[in-house]
């Protein structure tokens, strides 16, 4: 290749194009200010056919003034959009589909949509780039998935651009780096507008930021995390006995992730009872990587927890993050700082133990939540349940699951799958076969979209008691140990009681009496906070729930 053909490429086209389509819009704007009844116009104008366009839905907040906008545009202008979603929660989600605006969609969650989105995808409405976990997927936005477009949320900007994103921080520094640092256009809708020097922080920069927009109303907020403790019952507190004895204690497990569940909330709230009979306090549970959930606020205000980072807030749970400095992480304005990418990577690296459940689990313990006619994605749960061949510090529980020989040796992650047998209307946790493989083929998926491999799990707890996969020495073994815990479901059916007897005198499994678990005691009783309301008296007031959760 000769210098002058090299010296005569153009080397800023994505800047140039960039330009070009700010310059679009400036008769609906004033500075990098929309005027909110144009942002249809604007977004027409800003936005290419074929575009890719992140759109934040996240686990929890939603960019909902742009993406019902968006949704609201002329499918003749806008076509063909490929989207990147991470969490697809909203109805204008796949309205965007729908309407002919997208096509193409890469996402990592849909829980609320995931039986609409299962539809669409079999309709061929939606086509799927792929199911991804979140790191994963904002990993992409670094290298082939890099938007041209991104629609944003924060609670305040200045006209400058700066924003304030409060205590749902969560994925937007992401997104906007990604974009920004690319030459792509990045757009935010705030709650309010404020004058220069008026942010309590400044969580982005304005000079990543291009256009800000005033919404029509607060951006969606999902108290995603809340569980109410009056649904709590006798055996998910069971399940938490098990857990403790059989795993926590075990163990010594004293960085962890919870999920979100009734299973794990029950963990939480018998920790300041069960947990300080068994003495504990002290010795597990005090560093976690997970959202600020209430019903964490018992242990924490009785001196269990040192310390949390979040992934993301958590609706009602503001007032009390921010007087609570030496738990949670907080910026000098007194509000939470959550970061998604972040707590991934410590809940990927920094902790001990995962601990999850599924909506199914196979004979070899690998799960999914994709179910037939349910396309629900996976969020983080794979980059938390794996154990990551990257980690070199060591720690009591990591080391507690050593395994190899000489330069080979190293200690595992405790992964735990904790599982009811039977789900609601007798539908069975533990089956044969996972839905996934046959919804994966059907959508054209080159692997099935399993969750957590089975090779990653170490334990799995249910009712009946504990299986120490971790400790089993061939992968019938491991069949052996997870059908004796699989209660009376196809995959418990193949145990039989000299097998059981074997597996329990090893040491593989442990039912209730073998961790001197008395079972009568598993009600009600144990639990520190039996209601929202009690959980509000525990934080001194500081805990205000959202409406749906109030029963006074």
């Amino acid at each position: 290749m000769s210098i002058s053909s090299t010296t005569s490429r153009v080397w800023n086209s994505r800047r140039l194009a960039k330009a070009a389509r700010l310059d679009a819009a400036r008769d609906f704007t004033d500075g990098k200010v929309v005027d909110s009844t144009r942002l249809r116009e604007v977004l027409q104008a800003l936005i290419r056919p074929g575009d890719r366009v992140a759109l934040e839905g996240d686990n929890q907040k939603q960019a909902d003034f742009l993406s019902r906008t968006l949704a609201d545009c002329d499918p003749a202008m806008l076509h063909d959009l490929h989207m990147v979603i991470s969490s697809v929660s909203r109805p204008e989600h796949l309205d965007l589909f729908e309407r002919g605006i997208a096509t193409r969609l890469d996402l990592a969650y849909a829980g609320p949509q995931s039986v609409r989105i299962a539809q669409l995808v079999a309709d061929g409405t939606v086509t799927l780039g792929a199911i991804h976990t979140y790191v994963e997927l904002y990993a992409r936005m670094f290298t082939d998935l890099t938007p041209q477009v991104a629609l944003l949320c924060a609670a305040a900007a200045d006209r400058d651009g700066n924003l304030y994103t409060g205590p749902n921080t969560e994925d937007t520094p992401t997104i906007a780096e990604a974009t920004a640092f690319r030459d792509g256009v990045v757009v935010v809708q705030v709650d309010r507008l404020v004058d220069a020097g008026e942010l309590p922080r400044v969580d982005i920069p304005g000079d990543w930021v291009d256009l800000i927009v005033v919404a029509d109303r607060p951006f969606a907020l999902e108290p995603l995390f809340t569980r109410d403790p009056r649904r709590i019952g006798d055996v998910e507190i069971l399940k938490a006995m098990i857990a403790l004895c059989g795993v926590y204690e075990r163990h010594e497990v004293v960085s962890l992730n919870h999920g979100v569940g009734f299973d794990t909330a029950a963990i939480e709230l018998i920790l300041p009872t069960y947990g300080e009979e068994l003495g504990l306090k002290g010795r597990i549970a005090r560093n976690w990587a997970l959202n600020p959930h209430p019903t964490l606020i018992p242990a924490i205000e009785s001196g269990w927890v040192e310390s949390i980072h979040s992934f993301g807030g958590e609706a009602g749970m503001e007032r009390y993050c921010a007087a609570r400095p030496d738990i949670f992480f907080t910026g000098a304005d007194g509000s939470l700082r959550s970061n998604r990418v972040l707590c991934q990577l410590a809940g990927q690296y920094a902790i001990d133990m995962f601990i999850g459940s599924s909506l199914q689990i196979d004979a070899d313990a690998n799960s999914s939540t994709v179910t037939d006619g349910r396309l629900s994605g996976f969020g983080g749960a794979p980059n938390m349940g794996h154990d990551p061949g990257g980690r070199r510090h060591a720690s009591a529980a990591w080391l507690d699951l050593a395994h190899g020989d000489g330069a080979s040796r190293r200690g595992r992650k405790l992964v735990v799958q904790m599982a009811q047998t039977f789900r609601a209307g007798g539908v069975p946790t533990f089956v044969e076969s996972l839905d996934a493989i046959d919804v994966g083929k059907a959508a054209g998926m080159p692997l099935p979209p399993v969750m957590i491999y089975g090779n990653d799990v170490t334990h799995v707890v249910t009712e009946e008691g504990v299986a120490y996969l971790y400790r089993s020495d061939s992968l019938e073994e491991r069949r052996e140990c997870l059908a004796t815990v699989a209660g009376a479901t196809p995959v418990g059916l193949r145990s039989d009681s000299h097998t059981v007897e074997r597996l329990r005198r090893d040491g593989l499994v442990a039912f209730p009496e073998d961790l001197g678990v008395d079972v009568r005691r598993a009600n009600r009783s144990l639990l520190a906070a039996h209601s929202i309301g009690d959980l509000v008296d525990w934080s001194g007031g500081l805990y205000d729930p959202p409406a749906r959760f109030r029963e006074w």
